[in-house]
């Protein structure tokens, strides 16, 4: 293949496989849906690499090498999951052991009881049985396994009347459409003010439907009057704008009109005392395949040939107010985007190439075995079975307690392939250090490291630095994007008027993740003793310390009280630097001592005494 051009992008790693120079090329075609007549040009590359990346994880490059015409051998490839063992190894070390949602100052609600550390608690105690119920480790363990084979993963958050609280819901990024500002810089960390997410629904004749396409859109924009539900002459559900009969709009509850600019704001629960005109619509329609042309794309469909869909309660999905000023979709990359990028970079792009060699080892030692265990044998002057109907030799063939006659100058020769199949082995954990190397996953990380060949702990230390570094980064370019999913689901709770969640700016919450490695119990143990014994260390940075190696440890304040409820001899020693037993008592958790003084009434003048 003539590479006429050099295309550099966040996908350029794949650029060696033909079919991403041109995915729409005649015959290279893996997958037709691609091709479809709305899916935008920019976005083609994207989803032909999502294609060949899970084609990857389901074993199934080969296939798709035999498709696309660059590997006519392809199907025979040997592939044995080698790339969905690094994905899933870097998602074990990225997860941790746990996760858990923190909200600043809910730790001092207990030795700080003031008001905001009160709320702060609570919401804390709010989002962790949110997250209980929703089932968030195991929705984040099923995005984030995208967002590292992939690249990208997206949340979509969504308030339930019937169950009075939000839902979480992950999506495949090839579904995932944003529209960027075309005017300013780009900047991975800012939010598009449009985003769809679309796919194609197949024919179903059963049911007399035609192959349609589903948009379901998110945007950002000025406050509308109040809308309600009509129909239009051919009977499809719309929404209309409602306005009173001398034509001044109508607006929903707690909206106000400015007279001057004629704009509609609104004052939202996370904002009190601060308004503003922004607001975001949710369409949610479908076209037939039939009715779009081919300047149809995605970002401009006729609206007019659009077929709304109707919520459970009634409410037709044609730019229906959801009553936040943001869009409730959180796309979480894999690694931190560059600069004017938005789209992440999967684990496995670096050494996607070493997995292609790796693979196409394992089928020449595949082959090379088949020779070594059934040798192939050269005979001289045998005398071979003759097929009495024809007269021609019958096959020879090798199989145990077989004898052939030779003659005084026969022999017999044994190919053996056994020297080239140890050398293909070899080959093949040279690779996969290789791949260990360049993934920063390290030999350690994958298991295939010789615990013997490691002198000491430290050793291994160092041996695990790459991947430490590779989790920190995946960690950072995460941080943000769960805070801020966390603040979504505060609001979204406050803007359907959830009960007892508190109204007011949101608490900044986060997600913390557990060690991702294997933790030396006993020598931190050993650690905060003498550190906490020798008075270098807080009791208080003990415990942490202790919760972070993962002893069971659920209050840390808690844990402290119970210790200091036992330490005599601490107590004694503050008695004796104190004199003050009421400072003891307090240590100790006791409650104050009665009062032993006498109370001698006063003699008043004019008693006659």
């Amino acid at each position: 293949m003539g590479l006429r051009e050099l295309i550099t992008d966040v996908w350029s790693w794949l650029d060696y496989k033909p079919v991403m120079a041109d995915p729409r090329r005649p015959g290279r075609n893996a997958w037709a849906e691609l091709t479809s007549s709305w899916v935008p040009d920019e976005d083609l590359r994207r989803l032909a690499a999502y294609r060949l990346l899970a084609a990857y994880d389901s074993n199934q490059a080969g296939q798709v090498a035999a498709i696309t015409g660059d590997d006519e051998t392809g199907t025979e490839r040997r592939e044995l999951g080698d790339a969905s063992k690094l994905i899933d190894t870097a998602l074990g070390y990225l997860l941790g052991s746990e996760q858990t949602i923190t909200v600043a100052g809910a730790e001092h609600a207990d030795d700080d009881p003031t008001n905001e550390a009160a709320m702060a608690l609570a919401v804390q105690d709010k989002l962790r049985a949110w997250a209980e119920k929703e089932l968030l480790p195991l929705r984040i363990q099923q995005a984030e396994r995208t967002a590292i084979l992939l690249g990208d993963a997206v949340y979509s958050l969504a308030w339930e009347p019937a169950k009075g609280r939000v839902l979480l819901r992950t999506w495949d990024p090839g579904l995932y459409f944003p529209e960027w500002p075309e005017d300013g810089e780009q900047d991975g960390a800012e939010f598009p003010l449009r985003v769809h997410l679309a796919w194609d629904l197949p024919e179903d004749k059963r049911r007399g439907l035609k192959a349609r396409l589903r948009r379901i859109t998110y945007e950002l924009g000025p406050i509308a009057p109040a809308s309600r539900r009509a129909t239009t002459k051919d009977g499809n559900a719309v929404r209309e704008y409602v306005y009173a009969d001398d034509g001044a709009p109508i607006l929903s509850m707690g909206d106000s009109l400015n007279g001057d600019s004629g704009a509609i704001t609104r004052t939202y629960p996370w904002a009190p005392g601060r308004s503003t005109p922004w607001t975001c619509y949710l369409t949610d329609a479908e076209w037939e395949l039939d009715d779009l042309k081919y300047a149809d794309v995605l970002y401009d469909l006729p609206m007019n040939k659009a077929t709304y869909r109707v919520r459970s309660d009634g409410e037709v999905l044609d730019r229906l107010d959801l009553m936040v000023d943001f869009i409730p979709l959180v796309q979480v990359t894999n690694s931190i985007p560059a600069s004017g990028e938005h789209w992440g970079k999967p684990t496995v792009a670096t050494v996607l190439q070493a997995l292609d060699e790796l693979s196409a080892t394992d089928t020449d030692s595949s082959g090379a075995s088949a020779t070594t265990g059934s040798p192939i044998i050269g005979l001289a002057g045998a005398r071979l079975p003759i097929d009495r109907a024809t007269g021609q030799p019958l096959p020879v063939k090798v199989r145990a307690g077989t004898v052939w006659q030779l003659n005084d100058n026969g022999r017999m020769d044994v190919l053996d392939t056994s020297a080239q199949l140890a050398e293909l082995r070899s080959r093949v954990d040279h690779i996969i250090d290789r791949i260990a190397a360049n993934s920063r996953l390290t030999a350690a990380g994958l298991g295939t490291l010789d615990p013997t060949a490691l002198p000491s702990g430290y050793a291994l230390q160092l041996a695990l630095g790459p991947l430490d570094s590779l989790v920190a980064a995946m960690r950072l370019a995460r941080t943000h994007k769960y805070a801020v999913l966390l603040r979504m689901v505060q609001r979204l709770h406050q803007a359907g008027q959830a009960e007892a969640w508190p109204a007011g700016e949101s608490f900044p919450a986060r997600l913390m993740w557990g060690p991702h490695t294997p933790t030396d119990r006993a020598a931190v143990l050993d650690e905060v003793v003498k550190g906490v014994g020798a008075s270098v260390l807080s009791v208080e940075t003990g415990i942490r310390m202790l919760i972070d190696a993962g002893y069971p440890i659920d209050d840390a304040q808690g844990e402290i009280e119970r210790i200091q409820s036992r330490a005599f001899e601490a107590a004694a020693r503050l008695a004796d630097a104190t004199g003050d037993n009421a400072a003891v008592r307090s240590y100790l958790g006791l409650p104050e001592a009665p009062s032993t003084e006498l109370s001698v009434p006063l003699v008043t003048s004019g008693s006659g005494i």
